[in-house]
């Protein structure tokens, strides 16, 4: 691990407070800090009580059993995550409740009642065991943003199913790792899906990994553009073809509270992506009650989150949190600027959205567009903003708070991972004061401190933010790899705490304020992206001989990537050889992965025991003055890479 500085502006720490509305205050769901006292008396018996909420087959034997690393939440306890994300809400009469506003980028629309979402899944969950998946089993989800996306991953938990989504942006590489390391049986795609204004082949790419899957024994693939695509008999099958056969009843299987509800694959710090795990009971009762706390959810409210459901923002806030709710969301399939920069804004206006969730880099996109964007709109529906993803900058805060949120709005900043499956850090907007940048405090039932590294606790100042208790919600572990799951997160102090792997300052009156990755995992545009994944994508192409990837500070992206090539003897160094590995590593992981930018170099800055010295990179790329380097095999190598960098 590289050297981390523990910096942040203080000025915002003394000087933004903003505070709820009396309005908001009088009306909102926490008014009191009761949840915090019931927590702090008895943090076990009040996780139970949120457990209570949802509807459980059979009660559970106990509580917790919590062997370090390894938790049990409501063992023994029987429940559906798909059964309570719809037939409660059916058997409390809100069939007819819209559950789904749907719009396509290229302008289509559906809406989906409970009733709707209830009969498509009933139906689908039919398909998938007619075509032999059982309980247990792998399914793989590869699609757009689209609603048949949702059915998908609830049709898999009624049956017992396993689902593992992939980003639809990922390449057909990236995907075939991800379905072997899970050995999917069956795999869902689409033909394609939207974004701006072309269509992504889907199910090109899908054949393309398939080509080396050998587990998957079935594709069906949902026709969301002309269809004209090629079908291979006997595996491949039309979604609207096996729903018009499948009975529209499905028993929803009942599960123990610690059956595996999916696995979501996450960069590391190896090149190998980690397929975090988590499980039924637990994860859907974190994922129900921060739904209900931190975004105020009412019964009449409209609620969107951007997250595309290939990322855990969108498991746990457009489909398992809000569903089981019975919330009213809108999902839109394409970019937030097609056709213009203020398609987000219209959809605003258009569904009246009373709740808004998106990621800091969209909101620093909009900032740099100009305010008159969302000027052109009616944006009064709003009444709650949220952001996720990664560390918001005051400053796009206190723009989203004035323009998007007209000054009334609270803005809840959520911390949390793809491990934690939940929010653990944020405001409660009825009751916290909000400081621009900083996620708040601790939700209730969730232990959070910040430790130094021998763990020990920092009261006020910076260090690393470490989870000291377990959490229904939190990961089980990484997916056919428990020394993995028990190195990266419980290794660092001697098994006692769960490392985060954030930087992170405790001001005096105990705001949390991010500071970033110190690991060597980068934040690009809300997303981990690890520096060894990118790596190994350039120098698996054959001009390559090494590389090294390092994140740097970017206005919109929060971070972009930039890496540093040495290329083999004999191999141009040019603009077109900058261009082949960007697209390379596009075609070897995805866009998300590409880099910003390209340094060829003779050599790159290592200790003498070889390891890459990204701190310094870092210090290159950005152009900050240089670090100690008497440790560096050569130092000369520093001088004539930062010489390099500031010619390019």
């Amino acid at each position: 691990m590289d050297e981390f500085k523990f910096e942040v502006d203080d000025l915002y720490h003394e000087t933004r407070i903003i505070h709820p509305s009396a309005l908001f205050q009088n009306l909102s769901n926490i008014k009191d800090d009761s949840l915090y006292q019931k927590a702090k008396a008895d943090r076990v018996a009040f996780w139970e009580e949120c457990a209570g909420k949802l509807d459980w087959f059979k009660p559970w034997d106990k509580a917790l059993v919590w062997q370090k690393p390894y938790a049990q939440w409501f063992a023994g306890g029987k429940l559906n995550a798909s059964y309570n994300c719809l037939d409660r809400h059916i058997k409390a009469n809100l069939g007819n409740k819209t559950a789904l506003f749907w719009e396509g980028e290229n302008g289509d629309e559906k809406s989906f009642t409970y009733a709707d979402c209830y009969l498509e899944v009933n139906k689908l969950a039919n398909c998938l065991k007619s075509l032999g998946v059982a309980k247990g089993d792998r399914v793989a989800i590869y699609m757009p943003m689209i609603p048949e996306a949702v059915f998908a991953m609830l049709a898999c938990a009624r049956i017992g199913a396993i689902h593992t989504v992939v980003f639809g942006g990922f390449s057909a590489e990236a995907l075939q790792e991800r379905i072997n390391d899970a050995q999917a049986k069956l795999l869902i795609t689409a033909d394609g899906g939207w974004r701006r204004g072309k269509l992504v082949p889907l199910k090109t790419i899908a054949d393309a990994a398939l080509a080396n899957t050998p587990s998957i024994h079935d594709v069906i693939v949902v026709q969301r553009a002309d269809g004209r695509v090629a079908m291979k008999s006997g595996r491949d099958h039309w979604y609207h073809d096996c729903l018009r056969h499948a009975k529209p009843y499905c028993a929803p299987e009942e599960m123990d509270s610690e059956d595996i509800l999916y696995i979501l694959y996450t960069s590391g710090t190896t090149g190998k992506p980690k397929g975090i795990v988590h499980s039924t009971g637990g994860y859907l009762t974190g994922v129900n009650v921060t739904t209900h706390w931190v975004f105020d959810l009412k019964a009449n409210d409209v609620f969107w989150c951007t997250a595309d459901v290939g990322w855990v923002t969108g498991h746990s806030y457009t489909v398992y949190g809000p569903m089981s709710n019975a919330a009213t969301q809108v999902i839109y399939e394409g970019a937030p600027d097609f056709p213009e920069r203020d398609r987000f804004w219209r959809i605003i206006e258009k569904y009246k959205v009373s709740i808004f969730y998106t990621a800091p880099t969209a909101i620093r996109a909009f900032m740099k567009w100009g305010e008159q964007w969302p000027k052109k709109c009616n944006l009064g529906s709003l009444r709650l903003l949220g952001s996720v993803g990664e560390p918001i900058n005051p400053e796009a805060w206190v723009w989203y708070h004035e323009n998007i949120g007209n000054y009334r709005c609270p803005v809840v900043d959520t911390w949390w991972q793809t491990e934690t499956g939940a929010i653990m850090i944020t405001t409660l907007p009825g009751l916290t004061p909000m400081k621009p940048g900083s996620a708040g405090k601790p939700l209730p039932g969730i232990d959070a401190e910040i430790l130094n590294e021998e763990g020990q606790a920092i009261p006020v100042g910076g260090g690393f933010l470490s989870l000291t208790s377990p959490w229904p919600s939190m990961l089980r572990g990484i997916w056919g790899d428990p020394k993995r799951y028990e190195q990266t997160y419980w290794g660092r102090w001697s098994g006692k705490y769960y490392f985060a792997g954030d930087g992170t300052k405790r001001d005096k009156d105990g705001y949390f304020w991010f500071l970033g990755r110190v690991d060597d995992i980068m934040l690009v545009a809300g997303h981990n992206i690890s520096t060894a994944e990118v790596e190994s994508a350039l120098v698996d192409n054959q001009m390559v001989a090494e590389a090294a990837v390092v994140g740097v500070k970017d206005e919109v992206k929060g971070q972009a990537i930039v890496a540093f090539v040495i290329l083999k003897e004999g191999n141009p160094i040019n603009a077109q050889s900058e261009e082949i590995l960007k697209e390379h590593v596009s075609q070897k992981i995805g866009a998300i992965a590409r880099p910003s930018r390209i340094i060829f170099t003779a050599d790159v800055p290592k200790t003498r025991s070889g390891k890459i010295m990204r701190r310094l990179l870092r210090d290159i790329a950005e152009g900050r003055v240089l670090g100690d380097i008497t440790t560096l095999a050569d130092p000369n190598v520093v001088a004539a890479l930062k010489e390099k960098y500031q010619e390019a």
